[in-house]
């Protein structure tokens, strides 16, 4: 079911727009970074692509088809009933500004990064929407 969808190198905005403002609010980012509401089968595909969202270099996932799974970090199975929605999204955005010793990306930052190259400079890894879906499959993890 979801080997039919597919990501191009045109998923990932080759001219970054303003990254959205968000508040953090205790130990979460409470308010969505868009408009437009996460899409979980398209946060699982993000999740399980090792060119786009790499999580599973580090992460183990309920995606069966992905056999060679990180173990250096947190499991995702359960985690929507571990943290919140606000939780999941602060972790994504910039975990750093949980645990400053993360070896975790911030996937929403641009600035203060060090050996960024230079196709990379002032893009997130993720955009906005890609948060948001990669949250929403997430938090259906119970």
């Amino acid at each position: 079911m979801f080997a039919a969808l597919a990501f191009s190198a045109a998923a990932t905005p080759a001219i970054c727009a303003p990254l959205a403002a968000f508040e953090v609010v205790n130990d979460g980012i409470p308010v969505a970074l868009t408009n437009a509401p996460g899409d979980a089968i398209r946060g699982r595909m993000i999740v399980g692509n090792r060119q786009i969202g790499m999580c599973m270099l580090c992460h183990q996932a309920p995606i069966a088809e992905d056999r060679f799974q990180g173990d250096i970090s947190t499991n995702f199975a359960g985690v929507g009933a571990r943290w919140t929605v606000p939780q999941l999204r602060l972790r994504i955005v910039n975990s750093r500004q949980i645990n400053p010793a993360s070896v975790m990306p911030a996937f929403y930052r641009t600035d203060g990064l060090e050996r960024v190259t230079a196709t990379a400079r002032d893009k997130p890894i993720l955009d906005a929407q890609q948060v948001e879906d990669v949250v929403s499959w997430l938090v259906s993890l119970k």
